[in-house]
């Protein structure tokens, strides 16, 4: 962890400030030293609430749901308060539409719940359940632990029962919070095309009424006894024996179902919300922006959980996080990359960082491509601050901090050697992905390590990003041929090049273990000595001209290509008697 400064002020940022509002929603002073002794003597545990609906491969957007809550529970625990991260798993939401890749005939699912939604695929026991097991398990390798509401459990264990007949009691004044906020949702114009296409997935505009009549909007759906979906058109409800009766659009059979005693349905989402604030006690719960724009799920919800006598969270609403390459990123739609996909490369504290760095307002783009490179040279040079106990501890610091441990899991994994994300890729490519030769030639570039292990995470990282990440044209392929045809076509100059190029580099093996140092002095000599400088010399600007051609030469000869991993480890990587080999045309 980052070295402790006693003489610097604690920086704060967005997560200290979400953390203050939560405890002044649980009724706490952040500024009083001893509000966490306060909030432990009352009993009070502040609440922060994520909620997702399990309706398709939880993306690297969704994530931000989880890990906003998850900084802000985990600063309140920092600081001594009683706190705990409650998420909803909104799985008695309603199946919406088949995604792309799936068999077509799934559409007969349509209106059921999702946790009664069969999983195609086979291997768990529901739609819904498929799509949480890898985020649970790609969040248990970022420390995040979370306490887990089953909705489907809760309404159909009668839970809510309660809150449901007071909403029925009360859907006409219900019904006149609705109908005011109507009139104040977005034009078209502040919608971007990003957010246009996340809301055609969202329930957050879940408002439109599906019938006509007195009932049109009724705010409790049930689903069909027969079929199992809410595609029913209500006929009749007895506020005296809250017995409710409907009509299936879809198999044609009708029912009553007694509200009271037979929990066969839900409240619709911008009253289910606001109900759940009460019922748990949420402090602080963030939103996309799909829920809080003028006339959606949040800003309704502040005025109906008053009808329960409750109060809206403390609330931060986060921007988009989209994924390079993609237009956007839609759960219903198949191929998004996911946390899992993202953990493949990205060490966990990395991951972390990515959210923890930014304001929530500020949408961001995760690049799994080229850009991985530079994010992992960022993250390397802000852990070397954070460790310098002569730096200054502020936001880039504390933010690396927090993606760095959590209470439940401590230290995340990280490198004991820690070697550059680009130096492991770049071997990985010339290497074919061998463990053992990447952490031999790491080892002759100069970093200190015993075994393969003192690499990792990081080293299963850069193969597996190597392989699958970067695209087949970016792939160094060594050659295993000399390229006859270029070597007898190389003029007096280029034949003094690879002369003086192979009369000096068997030095960098005099000692017997490579000297990259001196492979770099060679590689980066040779036009020197071609026009009779010496290695040490400063180059001229006809030298650098020579440089880069004789760069290029060396890539064609080597790897079939004008440009490829750094010469000095490419040549490492070989090893002296294939580089030999390929520039002699033996």
């Amino acid at each position: 962890m980052a070295a402790q400064r006693s003489d610097s002020p604690e920086p704060t940022d967005w997560v200290t400030r979400a953390a203050d509002d939560a405890i002044r929603h649980a009724g706490g002073d952040p500024r009083d030293p001893d509000v966490a002794a306060t909030l432990t003597a009352a009993g009070t545990v502040v609440t922060c609430a994520s909620g997702i609906s399990p309706s398709g491969p939880i993306h690297l957007g969704n994530l931000r749901e989880f890990l906003t809550v998850h900084f802000v529970a985990e600063e309140l625990k920092r600081r001594g308060v009683p706190a705990r991260h409650l998420h909803s798993w909104d799985d008695f939401d309603r199946f919406r539409k088949v995604p792309a890749g799936v068999d077509p005939s799934w559409s007969t699912h349509v209106g059921k719940p999702l946790s009664a939604v069969p999983d195609p695929w086979e291997c768990h026991p529901s739609w819904a359940e498929h799509f949480k097991a890898p985020l649970r398990d790609a969040l248990e390798q970022m420390g995040a632990t979370m306490e887990e509401v089953d909705q489907t459990e809760r309404y159909t264990a009668g839970a809510y029962t309660e809150q449901v007949l007071h909403a029925l009691e009360r859907r006409d004044a219900i019904e006149t919070i609705l109908a005011r906020h109507r009139t104040k949702k977005p034009v078209a114009d502040d919608v971007s095309a990003e957010e246009a296409a996340v809301l055609e997935d969202s329930v957050a505009e879940d408002d439109e009424p599906t019938q006509t009549g007195d009932l049109a909007r009724f705010p409790y759906k049930p689903f069909c006894r027969t079929c199992g979906r809410d595609t029913v058109t209500l006929t009749a409800y007895d506020d005296a024996t809250t017995d409710l009766a409907y009509t299936c659009d879809v198999c044609g059979d009708s029912h009553v179902t007694n509200v009271r005693t037979q929990h066969e349905g839900k409240l619709v989402w911008k009253v289910d919300w606001p109900m759940r604030w009460s019922v748990e006690g949420v402090d602080f719960e963030p939103g996309g922006v799909d829920h809080a724009t003028p006339g959606s799920s949040y800003t309704v919800g502040k005025d109906i959980v008053k009808l329960y006598d409750g109060r809206a969270p403390a609330f931060v609403g986060y921007s988009f996080v989209g994924v390079a390459g993609m237009a956007k990123m839609s759960s219903s739609k198949g191929g998004v990359p996911t946390a899992a996909d993202a953990l493949r490369v990205l060490e966990a504290p990395v991951l972390r960082w990515l959210y923890a760095r930014r304001q929530p307002k500020q949408a961001f783009t995760v690049d799994l491509g080229p850009e991985v490179v530079r994010l992992y040279d960022e993250w390397d040079a802000l852990g070397r601050k954070a460790r310098n106990p002569e730096a200054k501890r502020d936001a880039a610091v504390l933010a690396w901090e927090r993606a760095s441990a959590t209470s439940s899991a401590g230290v995340l994994p990280t490198p004991p050697v820690v070697v550059p994300f680009r130096t492991l890729s770049s071997i990985a490519d010339v290497t074919a992905g061998s463990a053992a030769q990447i952490s031999r030639l790491v080892g002759d570039l100069g970093h200190e390590h015993t075994s393969v292990a003192d690499l990792e995470p990081r080293l299963t990282r850069s193969i597996t990003w190597t392989a699958d990440f970067v695209p087949e044209e970016d792939r160094t392929t060594v050659r295993t041929t000399p390229d006859r045809e270029l070597l007898a076509s190389l003029d007096e100059t280029e034949r003094t090049w690879l002369y003086l190029f192979m009369e000096h580099l068997p030095s960098a093996w005099s000692t017997g273990t490579p000297d990259l140092d001196r492979v770099t002095t060679v590689v980066y000599g040779v036009p020197k000595l071609a026009r009779g400088l010496a290695l040490e010399d400063q180059p001229t600007d006809e030298v650098k001209a020579d440089q880069k051609a004789f760069f290029r030469l060396l890539y064609r000869l080597l790897v079939a290509a004008e440009r490829g991993p750094r010469l000095p480890t490419l040549i490492l990587a070989l090893g002296l008697d294939t580089v030999s080999d390929l520039v002699r045309g033996a």
